[in-house]
């Protein structure tokens, strides 16, 4: 009698938490059905030809520094009138298709009162979100290795942006190659999970992910390794989602270009540079997902614009959407033009960089044709 009591006393919880478990995994699976045709819908949008995205989320310290560089302080307000001058360009959205935010800019308002989504919005651009909370060191790897955090409580940040009127969202792993090892496996893995989490978390709520498994520029090697090592990056990033159930068709892919490491020598040929871009993304990167929008990693304006131009002269096999997305490459001219008052030449200064890289995301791209810097913009160690 005292064993059956035992039992009875052990199992029962254990079912109860197998039925918590079960309605948790059935509620979870009606929220991403419930949301499907709307994350395949806002990724095609986001991935049209001839667009873009425009990236303006970084962190407050960050986006200081680069007030720094033109003497303006870093105010609420100063950073209310530089982004609310990039979001009343007009003609924009002929070029851009989402803007990425920051939390802060997200449920901020212009200094006419109305809120910066409904300014997107009026330009036809889909306002988007950075929804993690910052790299921090991981235990177990070598030095410079990180993983991102913010999955706690991410699907009900999630739906809070999506009341808010943001329709996609960025998670941003960082990796680095190093002489002795790095990344590691355990990094890989590591950062692989966390981005397949947070993709899936935050389709729950509606919202599109962009996956971006950062390669660092920072280094001595040669593009072939870094192609190998984004080749087993992006692979383990889509077999982690594949786990967890992303739907691919509602997500879109932010990588680094395939390029050496910023102390390697000779420099690259920007057609080697696209060849094996191309090449990497077509060994790794599944036909479902239905675009992939670079980001600059401090490369030059001018230098971005080429090696996305020349990537889309390249005949591919899969069909996805080839095209941007820039912070550095789309707002270094356009930052200094501005100088913290110039309206019109900020704006004029961005439409040409914009515009630009439309050009080049469909292979149209005349060097030189748009006003642009040649100022590289690597920075080692970069973070945001």
């Amino acid at each position: 009698m005292h064993l059956l009591q035992y039992d009875v006393l052990n199992i029962t919880p254990n079912i109860f938490v197998l039925w918590k478990n079960l309605k948790e995994n059935f509620l979870a699976e009606m929220a991403l059905s419930y949301y499907a045709e709307e994350l395949k819908k806002t990724a095609s949008a986001i991935a049209q030809p001839g667009k873009g995205i425009l990236a303006v989320d970084e962190s407050t310290k960050t986006v200081g520094k680069r007030l720094a560089s033109i003497g303006v302080e870093n105010t609420e307000e100063n950073r209310k009138a530089y982004r609310g001058m990039l979001f009343t360009t007009e003609g924009l959205g002929n070029y851009i298709s989402g803007a990425i935010l920051f939390e802060e800019t997200l449920f901020q308002s212009h200094q006419d009162g109305e809120p910066m989504v409904k300014k997107l919005e009026k330009l036809g651009i889909i306002p988007g979100i950075k929804v993690d909370k910052g790299l921090r060191p991981l235990a177990g790897g070598n030095n410079v290795e990180t993983f991102c955090s913010g999955l706690d409580g991410l699907v009900e940040r999630a739906a809070d942006y999506y009341e808010q009127g943001a329709r996609f969202a960025k998670w941003r792993a960082v990796l680095q190659i190093t002489d002795d090892g790095c990344p590691t496996n355990l990094s890989i893995q590591e950062n692989a999970w966390g981005l397949a989490r947070y993709a899936r978390s935050v389709q729950e709520s509606g919202l599109v992910p962009i996956i971006e498994p950062e390669i660092l520029m920072d280094g001595a090697h040669d593009i072939e390794k870094t192609a190998a090592v984004q080749e087993e990056v992006i692979k383990t990033v889509y077999k982690a989602c594949q786990t967890n159930g992303v739907l691919l068709e509602g997500t879109l892919l932010k990588p680094s270009m395939t390029v050496p490491g910023a102390e390697f020598t000779p420099k690259a040929d920007p057609q080697k540079v696209a060849e094996m871009t191309i090449r990497t993304m077509e060994r790794s990167v599944p036909a479902s997902v239905p675009g992939i929008v670079f980001l600059s990693g401090g490369l030059s304006e001018e230098a971005a614009s080429v090696y996305l131009n020349l990537m889309n002269k390249i005949e591919r096999k899969a069909q996805w959407n080839v095209s941007f997305s820039y912070g550095r490459a789309l707002q270094h001219s356009c930052l200094k033009q501005w100088g913290g008052s110039d309206l019109a030449a900020g704006q004029k200064a961005l439409i040409a960089r914009a515009q630009a890289n439309s050009e080049a995301s469909k292979g149209n791209y005349v060097t030189g044709s748009q006003p642009s810097s040649d100022e590289a913009l690597f920075v080692a160690g970069y973070k945001y």
